[in-house]
């Protein structure tokens, strides 16, 4: 009898070059991604040691972690030491004949939103990048994840990786949401129920019919969080949505290969009898607006409830809440739309449409950064960016920026701030700055109080 298979199996079948001696396999690895953070030492060290990048047509560079997100940037940044970065993986990348998305490239962008912009993710590929939410991209039915330095190395060199086969594991989410519930809530849900580390060896399919009614930023949004899970990758089988979403973009097959494309891809969707190793099943109509109250995006809780009455104490010091403290009404000084996470169009447009009209409280820092620089033209267009500066929000060029701290820009000391980031770490956003990830519509209402508040609130006042 013909062995049932996960889609897992199926990607990892598909790329297995050789299984290896004592467990795990060599992989074969179709895309590669650098950025300007770690994407110079990659290739200069491969170049020192007398080799090549296989096939540059397969490897791509973008300038996204560390380039200044301020109108009118450069080379220069605000982290010390920024500037070399840049300009060392510039000459890296043309010396290796890779493409590289600069500075000011009309396609710039984080590269997890660029990626599927371009369709250089396509349904069973594997995507590899020195980033751990390079599991965003798993939405299209991609096997991807996030690597270190020397393992960008090894694949640019061979074409394979060596990996541990992950256990599997299925996340069902069943019904549908509610209106002002969105794929962060979600991940946050998940995350809230079974743990930050509740993942941990496990390659992850996202299922059921509340993902089947996620457009494919959404499912992005899902996907990337998955290494907030502790997952080896994230991913959901492609479907329609999928195949219209990448049709006619500029690296997606066209003419008769795209029919023979899409063809293989309906292909990439489990057996009806596959057995996971584990199982989670979360009632989508249930779930509420999540924010986290806590430093890791395990301590979340619903916009109606409360710190935890047995949370410890660390967090709690850092964070400067207390058990048992109701999260809605908590006071912030920064509110920040952007990241790999929420920074996409669609993001925007459902953030600017509560925003419309209204203005951010008094002495509230807000910015939105959107994610490539598609995402802010295709905006500008719509005048989401005037909707954005007239409520009070600066409006910025896309990269990372303040997603995370790397010794450049980052919020005021023991400010808090409410996020739309994917971590919440002790000074991710800057030196002792205190951080709650949430959903967009749940930041620009929070933006707008003054105070972590309820996007239910608001999008109910608008229907009466």
């Amino acid at each position: 009898m013909k062995q049932a298979l996960t889609l897992f199996d199926k990607l990892w079948r598909s790329h297995v070059v050789a299984d290896l001696p004592g467990g795990g396999a060599l992989i074969a690895i179709d895309r590669v991604f650098l950025h300007e953070r770690t994407g110079a030492a990659a290739l200069n060290s491969l170049a020192e040691a007398g080799r090549k990048v296989a096939d540059p047509s397969r490897v791509f560079a973008v300038t996204d972690h560390i380039v200044d997100t301020r109108p009118g940037r450069t080379d220069q940044t605000l982290m010390p030491g920024g500037q070399a970065f840049i300009t060392e993986t510039r000459a890296a990348a043309r010396a290796a004949g890779i493409t590289l998305f600069d500075v000011n490239d009309p396609d710039q962008g984080i590269v997890h939103v660029i990626s599927p912009e371009l369709a250089i993710v396509l349904p069973g590929t594997t995507v590899i990048a020195p980033d751990s939410h390079t599991c965003t991209q798993g939405a299209f039915g991609a096997l991807a994840w996030g690597i270190g330095s020397s393992e960008a190395e090894h694949a640019m060199a061979t074409g394979t990786l060596r990996l541990s086969n992950p256990k599997s594991m299925r996340v069902t989410f069943t019904g549908k949401l509610a209106a002002g519930v969105t794929p962060k809530d979600m991940i946050l849900t998940l995350l809230a129920h079974h743990g930050a580390a509740g993942g941990k060896g496990h390659a992850v399919e996202f299922a059921g019919e509340a993902v089947s009614a996620l457009d494919m930023e959404g499912r992005m949004t899902l996907c990337n969080m998955a290494t907030e899970f502790s997952a080896m990758s994230g991913f959901i089988a492609p479907d329609d949505k999928t195949f219209e979403y990448l049709e006619g973009r500029r690296y997606a097959p066209s003419g008769d290969q795209w029919q023979r494309a899409c063809n293989h891809w309906r292909e990439l969707v489990g057996d009806s009898e596959a057995v996971f190793d584990q199982e989670i099943e979360i009632d989508a109509g249930a779930i509420a607006p999540m924010v986290s109250w806590g430093t890791n995006p395990g301590q979340t809780c619903s916009i109606d409830g409360a710190v935890p009455v047995d949370a410890p104490p660390a967090p709690l010091a850092y964070i400067g809440l207390t058990a048992d403290q109701p999260i809605r009404g908590v006071p912030i000084d920064a509110a920040f739309i952007g990241s790999c996470t929420n920074s996409r169009l669609s993001d925007l447009r459902r953030a600017s449409a509560l925003l419309r009209g209204r203005k951010i409280a008094e002495g509230i820092k807000a910015i939105c950064v959107p994610g490539s620089t598609r995402v802010k033209r295709e905006a500008e267009a719509e005048g989401i960016d005037r909707i954005f500066t007239d409520a009070g929000f600066e409006w910025r060029e896309s990269g990372c920026s303040m997603c995370f701290y790397a010794g450049g820009e980052s919020f005021a000391a023991g400010s808090r701030v409410i996020s739309t980031t994917n971590r919440n770490f002790e000074s991710r956003q800057g030196p002792n700055v205190r951080t709650h990830i949430a959903s967009p519509e749940t930041v620009v209402v929070s933006a707008l109080a003054g105070m972590i508040s309820d996007p239910r609130d608001l999008l109910e006042s608008e229907l009466v």
